[in-house]
């Protein structure tokens, strides 16, 4: 009554998954097949997972301490900002604007000198556009006061200068004086009243702070500064709310949102994420295909059973069927635990590299070669999908050969020698 319950393929189909005595080999090659897919899948997942992680993580850093959007004038130079500011303010999106100067110098500390991106600001507005605030490991960002000629400094850089807080720095800028001598850069003695860490190697090693005010002096700009920087409610929206700003300003002005500013970064980051889905992908494949040596071992022990079914009134389509059952219980097994280790080790991955990099004595990224010095994982539940989907319909295509070849045995043949 049992056996009338369910098609007779699948019920004949999962029988020839037992293993019997005389062809333990054969179960021992699909046992390497399953456990294939699965370490394809397990790898695939992990690594899809860390690279959303390590794009996601580093995007984040970027722009906590960059702009979503940014305005500039096209000599580098924004005279009329607070009209910009203004304009922008109006518009749906935009959830904060604040002014900034651009420049570059040498910091000197005793015999350490170090080049920099000094970037002036307005500490009260500055955490409209970006989240330097919460990266403050010492001192205030408050602390930058205008006239006071403060600074605040990347850890990295602060610990390249050998300085600390309340230190004394030298900021030479090239913007000098014409002399009969020749052009004198300009100088000028700042004292450090806060060190950040934003865990971007790229920043802490180059960023300095200041009053927007102090570097208006320093780089002779006036009331102007260098451009304006837009914070938008959604950072996915920023290259169309750029666009729609650019049409609304007067005169000539450069607007750029973060992925322009950072386009090879993000597109050297998604060919690389496709290079490693295929490369990966190739791993599930080859697991996959060993089904088809697997199932032509089977088929060819099976010949006499075929034989029997199809004398029975069994359909080529129906011995078909039958084999077919047997090569999609490895996949779907396969799958199954190659999904259930990939997802335990993308979502353990804080905890396993870790345990790797104590027990080998080495460190997996290294913070002067690497943006971030932390292997970050982001499991996307689409990632996870399509991984399955891809081995599952491996796993499917290759029981097809072996499945025609059973469908088409002889049963005269096949039962001649028995």
């Amino acid at each position: 009554m049992e056996f009338l319950l369910r098609p007779y393929e699948l019920f004949v189909g999962l029988r020839y998954t037992r293993a019997k005595r005389r062809n333990h080999f054969i179960s021992f090659i699909s046992l390497v097949s399953m456990l294939g897919i699965a370490l394809g899948i397990t790898a695939l997942i992990t690594v899809m997972s860390v690279m959303n992680g390590f794009q996601k993580e580093v995007r984040a850093r970027i722009l906590g301490v960059t702009s979503h959007i940014q305005i500039e004038g096209l000599d580098r130079v924004l005279p009329d900002w607070q009209d910009v500011i203004g304009l922008a303010e109006k518009h749906r999106d935009v959830v904060g604007a604040a002014p900034y100067v651009n420049g570059q110098g040498l910091l000197s500390s005793g015999s350490y000198v170090r080049g920099a991106v000094v970037r002036g600001i307005l500490p009260d507005q500055e955490d409209k556009v970006a989240d330097i605030a919460k990266y403050i490991k010492a001192g205030r960002l408050n602390d930058l006061r205008p006239g006071d000629f403060n600074i605040v400094l990347g850890l990295e850089l602060a610990r390249l200068l050998r300085v600390s807080l309340g230190d004394r720095i030298v900021l030479i800028t090239p913007q000098g004086q014409v002399t009969p001598a020749g052009l004198i850069p300009r100088v000028r003695q700042f004292t450090v009243v806060g060190i950040f860490s934003t865990g971007h190697y790229e920043y802490d090693s180059t960023l300095a702070l200041m009053h927007l005010a102090d570097a208006q002096k320093l780089y002779q700009l006036d009331d102007g500064v260098s451009g304006v920087r837009l914070k938008v409610s959604d950072i996915f929206l920023a290259p169309r709310v750029a666009r729609e700003i650019a049409i609304e300003l007067k005169g000539e002005r450069y607007v750029s949102d973060w992925s322009q500013q950072n386009v090879n970064y993000f597109r050297a980051v998604q060919i690389e994420k496709r290079m490693m889905f295929i490369i990966l992908t190739l791993i599930i494949a080859v697991a996959a295909f060993n089904l088809v040596s697997t199932l032509v071992m089977v088929v060819q022990d099976k010949h006499p059973d075929i034989a029997i079914l199809r004398t029975l009134g069994a359909s080529p389509a129906s011995i078909m069927k039958i084999f077919m059952v047997q090569g999609a219980v490895v996949g779907v097994i396969g799958t199954l635990l190659g999904v259930a280790g990939g997802v335990l080790l993308a979502l353990n991955i804080d905890t396993v590299v870790p345990f790797i990099e104590r027990t080998f004595h080495f460190q997996i990224l290294s913070k002067e070669v690497y943006l971030i010095t932390e292997l970050p994982s982001d499991l996307q539940l689409s990632d996870v999908w399509g991984v399955s989907g891809i081995a599952l319909l491996l796993a499917l295509f290759a029981t097809l050969y072996p499945s025609w070849r059973a469908s088409r045995v002889n049963p005269a043949e096949a039962l001649r020698y028995e």
